[in-house]
C-alpha cells in the first residue's frame, strides 16, 4: 500500500493535472479488468470444498476466451470512447491499456488456486515485484516527458508481471480439458458474485466517466489523483487481510459465530491503520499537498479531505464481501451492490447536473457511502448472526482515539500557522504529534490492539523462522 502511494505521488510531481486527467480517462476500467478476467469464477474456485481438473481447466479456459474478447472489444470501442471525450489522444492510450484484460486472464485461474491453498508469500512477492517494475517503467516515462503513458505503461506492466510471477508460483497447469458441467455448477455460485463485483467496481469508472466528460481533464486528473494517493491506497490495506479470510471464512462456512469473531477483529485491525491515517491527513491536507505533490495540484485539497472520510467507510466494507460469499448469502450481495451503485451514480450525476463541481462530487459521493455502509455492515452481520450494535462497539475505541488525534492535530495547526511555522515544518511536526497521540489514547480507549500486535510480531518471528 504505502509502496503504490510513493508512486503515485512521484507521478504527480512529474506530470500535470491534464496528464493525469487523460489517464484517468482510460484507467476508469482498471477496477473491472481483474473481475472480468475469470468472471467471478476464481471466487467459486476458491469456496467449492473439492475441486476436480475439469473445473480448474474449464475455468481457465472461460477466463482466457473472456479476456480476449475483451481486449478486442476494447479496441474496437477505442475510436467512440475518444469522440466520447473529445479528447484523440485517448484512442491510443486505450488501445495499449486493453491488453489487462487478456493479461489478467491468462493469471486468474492461478490466483485463485495460489490463494486457495493459502500460499500467500507467493501472492506478496507477486505484488512486490509488480510494483515495483510497474513503477519503474512509469517513472522513466514520465522522465522523458511521456505524459499520459507513465500511467499507462505502469499498468500494463504491472499487469504482465502479476501474471508472470502467478505463473511460476503456481505449481498447476492448464489441460485442454472443458467442462460444461463444471461451469454450471461453479457457475452457480459464480453468477450473483460476478454481478455484485461488476457493479460495485464498476461505480467509480462510471463516476469517472461522468466527470471527464462534463467537468473535462483538469477536474478528472484532480479527483483521479485523490483516488489513487488517499481513496485506492487505504482501500486495499483490507486486500491481504480479505485474500487470508476469504479461504479460511469458506472453511468455516458452517460455522457463523466463529466468523463474526475474526471478522470483527479484523475490521478491528483495518479500522487503526485507516482511522487515524485518513483523518490526519484530513487535517494536514493543505500542507501535504503544498510540501508533497505541488502547488500545481492545489485544487485537489478539498477532494483529497472529503475522500479520506469515503476510505475509511470503504476499507471497512471490504471484508464484508468474503463473509458474505463464505456463507453463499450472494443474493444479498448482488441486491445490495445494485442499491449502492444506483444511489451513487445518481448523486454524483446530479451533483455535476447542478454544476458542483469536483468538490461537489466528492461530497456527494461520501453522502452515499456514509448511508450505505451501516445498511451493508447490518446485512453482513446478521448472515453470521452478529449486529449493527456489536460491530459498532467494536470499533468505538478506535474511533474516540482517532477523533482525539485529529482534534489535536487541527488545534496545534492552527496554532503554528498562526505562528509563521513553515509547511514542511508544520506537516513533520504535525504527523510526529498524531503519531504519539493515537498511541496514547489508543491504549486507553482500544486496549485490546495491544494484544493484536502481539500477535502480529508472533507471526512475524515465526514466519522468519520458517524462512529457509
Amino acid at each position: 500500500m504505502a509502496s503504490k502511494t510513493v508512486v503515485a505521488i512521484i507521478l504527480a510531481r512529474l506530470l500535470a493535472p491534464h496528464d493525469y486527467g487523460v489517464a484517468g480517462m482510460v484507467i476508469v476500467f482498471t477496477t473491472i479488468a481483474p473481475i472480468f478476467s475469470d468472471l467471478a469464477l476464481g471466487a467459486a474456485l476458491i469456496h467449492r470444498e473439492t475441486l476436480t481438473e475439469a473445473d480448474r481447466s474449464t475455468v481457465f479456459w472461460t477466463s482466457v476466451a473472456t479476456g480476449a474478447l475483451l481486449t478486442t472489444a476494447c479496441v474496437l470501442l477505442s475510436g467512440p470512447l475518444a469522440a466520447f471525450y473529445n479528447t484523440p489522444e485517448v484512442q491510443p492510450l486505450f488501445i495499449v491499456f486493453s491488453s489487462i484484460f487478456v493479461l489478467g486472464s491468462l493469471g486468474a485461474t492461478q490466483f485463485a488456486l495460489l490463494t486457495r491453498e493459502m500460499d500467500f508469500r507467493g501472492l506478496e512477492t507477486r505484488v512486490i515485484a509488480s510494483t515495483i517494475l510497474g513503477a519503474a517503467v512509469g517513472i522513466a516515462i514520465a522522465v522523458v516527458g511521456g505524459g499520459a503513458w507513465a500511467i499507462i505503461g505502469q499498468q500494463v506492466t504491472v499487469a504482465f508481471v502479476s501474471t508472470v510471477l502467478l505463473w511460476t508460483f503456481c505449481k498447476w497447469k492448464p489441460r485442454f480439458t472443458f467442462s460444461r458441467r463444471s461451469l454450471r455448477e461453479l457457475g452457480g455460485y459464480s453468477g450473483n458474485v460476478f454481478g455484485s463485483h461488476v457493479i460495485v467496481q464498476i461505480g467509480p469508472s462510471v463516476n469517472n466517466l461522468l466527470i471527464g466528460k462534463w467537468a473535462g481533464a483538469a477536474a478528472l486528473g484532480s479527483y483521479t489523483l485523490a483516488q489513487n494517493v488517499i481513496l485506492m491506497p487505504f482501500y486495499r490495506i483490507a486486500a491481504p487481510i480479505e485474500t487470508v479470510l476469504f479461504p479460511a471464512f469458506s472453511r468455516l462456512q458452517r460455522e457463523p459465530e466463529r466468523i463474526a469473531a475474526v471478522w470483527l477483529r479484523a475490521n478491528r485491525v483495518v479500522a487503526a491503520i485507516t482511522f487515524p491515517s485518513l483523518l490526519g491527513l484530513a487535517a494536514v491536507a493543505p500542507d501535504f499537498v503544498h510540501v508533497i505533490l505541488g502547488d500545481k495540484w492545489n485544487g485537489a485539497t478539498v477532494v483529497i479531505q472529503i475522500l479520506c472520510w469515503v476510505g475509511m467507510l470503504q476499507a471497512l466494507q471490504r471484508l464484508n464481501f468474503s463473509v458474505l460469499q463464505a456463507r453463499n448469502h450472494t443474493r444479498e450481495l448482488l441486491w445490495f451492490s445494485v442499491f449502492s451503485f444506483s444511489a451513487g451514480v445518481a448523486a454524483v450525476g446530479a451533483a455535476l447536473w447542478f454544476g458542483s463541481g469536483v468538490d461537489g462530487v466528492a461530497l456527494a459521493f461520501a453522502a452515499v457511502s456514509t448511508v450505505t455502509l451501516p445498511l451493508f455492515t447490518h446485512v453482513t452481520a446478521r448472515a453470521v448472526n452478529s449486529s449493527l450494535r456489536a460491530c459498532a462497539a467494536n470499533l468505538a475505541g478506535v474511533a474516540q482515539a482517532s477523533a482525539g488525534m485529529a482534534l489535536a492535530i487541527v488545534g496545534v495547526r492552527y496554532l503554528l500557522v498562526e505562528a509563521g511555522m513553515r509547511p514542511v515544518f508544520r506537516l513533520v511536526l504535525c504527523v510526529l504529534l498524531g503519531a504519539a497521540v493515537f498511541t496514547l489514547l489508543a491504549a486507553w480507549r482500544a486496549p485490546q490492539l495491544r494484544g493484536e500486535v502481539r500477535a502480529a510480531r508472533a507471526r512475524l518471528r515465526d514466519r522468519q523462522r520458517s524462512t529457509p
